[in-house]
């Protein structure tokens, strides 16, 4: 029996593989490397010496999942495949809205025909909006999002609670992350954002290995320790473990479950740049810009349900995740292209 994983040759969903194939598991990554490379498969077997099967597709193509489930013996699925910059969203709200509502549906009517009912779900915290206040609990109710792609994991989050109503047979687990960053300890995955990175941490890495020239700091006003940001940061390597935590549990009680996976405690935006100079020995340029509309002070997850019921929680600090990108970015200053 065999776990599939949508979008399992991206950032997070590679991790997972490796997590899952290192406790044995049977895996079948399907991703349309629209945002990833194919050479991500070859690093994964490098590292756990097996090879996921893999297939090229759109996750939003129902006629090549029904082969991949035809030729697999699928048990369950873990869905990252989707679009996933918040920028982008606001600016191109109708992809993000037919991406990654119709890759859902596709997904899970395909399951359905193939009896297959265990799925975990890549959310995120965006779903708790600018008005509910940190640390966010799972109990809160889903606030407005601030852009099309926090919109859409709502929205994804609404059509599996409404699967489980209609057939109680399914066994559901949302998973709402907060801000992950690091990378596998070999430096043979890791996060390679195209274009311009919208994320903090890949952008510090570039800024550190020389393909830019300085990082941008957006506000050093606000109401924090140093008038910075704050964010919950968790390393992906903790953050792919929650994954294969959350589908263990599916094969207890056959109910929708919602687990924040965060490390429960804030990290300012200064705070990590200086704890990666202080890691790497490298410098990291920046200059303070304004404010970025939407940007909320203080974001961070109150964890402690994933604890108590998967008995889950972040092992690795801070110096390990600024640690784990720069042995990425300094062996692969290109990416995967380089």
């Amino acid at each position: 029996m065999s776990i599939l994983v949508t979008g399992g040759a991206g950032y997070i969903g590679s991790h997972t593989v490796v997590e899952l194939l290192e406790l044995g598991k049977e895996v079948v990554i399907i991703d349309d490397l629209s945002n990833a490379s194919s050479k991500v498969i070859d690093r994964i077997e490098n590292i756990t010496g097996k090879r996921p099967a893999f297939y090229q597709l759109d996750v939003k193509d129902k006629n090549a999942l029904r082969t991949v489930f035809e030729k697999e013996d699928i048990e369950s699925a873990i869905h990252f495949a989707a679009f996933k910059a918040v920028g982008e969203s606001v600016q191109k709200p109708g992809l993000y809205y037919e991406n990654n509502l119709m890759g859902i549906l596709a997904l899970v009517e395909v399951m359905l025909e193939f009896d297959v009912k265990k799925i975990v779900f890549s959310s995120s915290a965006t779903v708790y909006g600018s008005f509910n206040p940190s640390p966010y609990k799972e109990d809160m109710p889903v606030g407005v999002p601030t852009s099309p792609y926090g919109q859409t994991k709502v929205m994804c989050e609404q059509i599996l609670r409404d699967i489980y109503v209609a057939d109680n047979n399914w066994s559901i687990s949302l998973l709402r992350y907060f801000n992950p960053i690091g990378a596998h300890e070999s430096g043979l995955i890791g996060e390679d954002p195209s274009g311009i990175p919208n994320n903090l941490m890949p952008f510090i890495a570039q800024v550190a290995v020389g393909k830019r020239e300085f990082l941008n700091i957006f506000g050093d006003d606000y109401d924090t320790e140093d008038g910075t940001c704050v964010r919950d940061y968790i390393h992906v390597v903790d953050l792919a473990r929650g994954h294969v935590k959350a589908l263990g549990k599916l094969d207890q009680d056959k109910q929708v479950y919602t687990y924040n996976l965060g490390s429960g405690k804030g990290t300012s935006v200064l705070e990590l740049v200086n704890t990666f100079v202080q890691v790497t020995g490298v410098e990291v340029p920046y200059k303070i810009a304004p404010r970025r509309a939407g940007d909320l002070p203080v974001f961070y997850a109150n964890a402690d349900k994933a604890l108590a019921e998967l008995n889950w929680t972040t092992e690795k600090s801070i110096e390990d995740m600024c640690r784990d990108t720069w042995n990425w970015q300094s062996k692969n200053p290109n990416g995967y292209q380089g």
